[in-house]
């Protein structure tokens, strides 16, 4: 209970800040795609640069996650084919909606019906990857035990 009321608090946090940088905003996200504006590509490198020093200090000083009282720490792995597969379908998502999935819960907070339709894309594409991986898995053959010759 304690972490979903964290988890909400920080939410709507979050919401806020988002909706205050007018990061919900179409016509912002579409000036930032075209590299007309550099607003969203700044407030995304600062919260980056923000959350890189943080982390680091917090593990530096031993400090435990607030919530689940685990250790701070990571690992890191080098991308693999799957991540630049996977980071070319979030890019073309964001094109085509115009939108970042981040910002889908603020939009519809502020009434922006678009974020409906963004979230429902949003969820066909993770039900659609989820039974791709599925399908995938059942598709790989489990090795079956051989019985040594006696």
């Amino acid at each position: 209970m304690k972490a979903k009321l964290a988890g909400l608090i920080l939410g709507v946090g979050a919401g806020f800040v988002v909706s205050w940088a007018r990061l919900s905003d179409p016509a912002i996200i579409r000036e930032m795609l075209l590299l007309r504006s550099p607003h969203v590509f700044l407030v995304m490198g600062s919260a980056v640069a923000v959350a890189a020093i943080g982390v680091r200090l917090l593990r530096a000083a031993g400090v435990r996650a607030f919530v689940t009282g685990d250790p701070i720490a990571w690992s890191v792995e080098p991308p693999r084919a799957h991540h630049v597969a996977g980071s070319a379908v979030f890019a073309i998502g964001w094109c085509v909606a115009g939108t970042c999935p981040g910002p889908v819960a603020a939009m519809i907070g502020e009434g922006r019906l678009w974020g409906l339709v963004v979230a429902g894309g949003l969820i066909a594409g993770i039900t659609l990857q989820r039974a791709w991986a599925l399908r995938r898995a059942a598709a790989v053959p489990t090795p079956q035990p051989t019985v040594a010759a006696l």
